[in-house]
């Protein structure tokens, strides 16, 4: 049976209430608090992203901003002040289609400390490699944050911004949400494991072999539908 065919206005509103969703997600699973973190996705020809300094439970799918890759926009409100790394990131990944940024608290605390999350447990796979990188510090909503973002997220779909938050991203946004969880819980697993002995860090070879078997975990992508 032929799928029934979806206007531009009815994608254009799925995905407003899509991030809409995503940032209360974000609250309510304990990745952000207040109005830090910030969400976009794909959308024709730009992107869609989050408004700045909105607070999740006040946010209405009018409120999220298109924007064009130049930078450009028309919305009332200002995009959010990372726009410029969701920008460059959908720009260079193109198999990559929604991007989370937010500061969970095991997350936060490793990239304070400018530390590499090593290959403590299996499900470091799910972010793309057997590290999820520390990106070094650059202020926020700088090309230079962007440009320090792309470089730890080469060949990987998570990392970590020193001294700032994480950002995951995925082919679509419960992908994305769904490895900000798992990279969370990772960090906090090692955290805890720190204080308990030494970790053991598993070779890279077996992490590359469960890489290829995550390529169809997670989250369904709804483009498969």
């Amino acid at each position: 049976m032929a799928k029934p065919l979806t206007s531009p206005e009815a994608a254009d509103a799925a995905a407003r209430a899509g991030l809409v969703a995503t940032m209360r997600d974000l609250i309510t699973l304990g990745l952000s608090q207040g109005t830090s973190g910030n969400v976009s996705v794909r959308a024709g020809a730009g992107f869609l992203v989050t408004p700045s300094g909105i607070p999740a439970e006040s946010l209405e799918p009018a409120d999220i901003v298109a924007m064009d890759f130049d930078g450009g926009h028309a919305h009332r409100l200002a995009p959010s002040s990372e726009w410029r790394f969701h920008r460059d990131i959908l720009a260079a990944r193109p198999e990559i289609n929604a991007v989370v940024h937010a500061h969970p608290t095991h997350c936060t605390a490793f990239a304070m400390c400018g530390q590499e999350i090593p290959a403590v447990h299996y499900m470091i796979a799910a972010a793309g490699g057997p590290t999820v990188r520390c990106a070094p510090y650059a202020p926020y909503g700088t090309e230079a944050l962007s440009a320090a973002a792309l470089a730890a997220l080469e060949g990987r779909t998570a990392c970590l911004l020193a001294n700032h938050g994480m950002i995951a991203v995925g082919a679509d946004l419960p992908k994305a949400l769904w490895l900000a969880v798992e990279v969370e819980a990772l960090c906090r697993q090692y955290a805890v494991a720190l204080q308990v002995g030494t970790p053991i860090v598993l070779a890279d070879d077996e992490i590359w072999r469960t890489v290829e078997r995550f390529k169809s975990y997670g989250p369904r992508n709804r483009s498969d539908d």
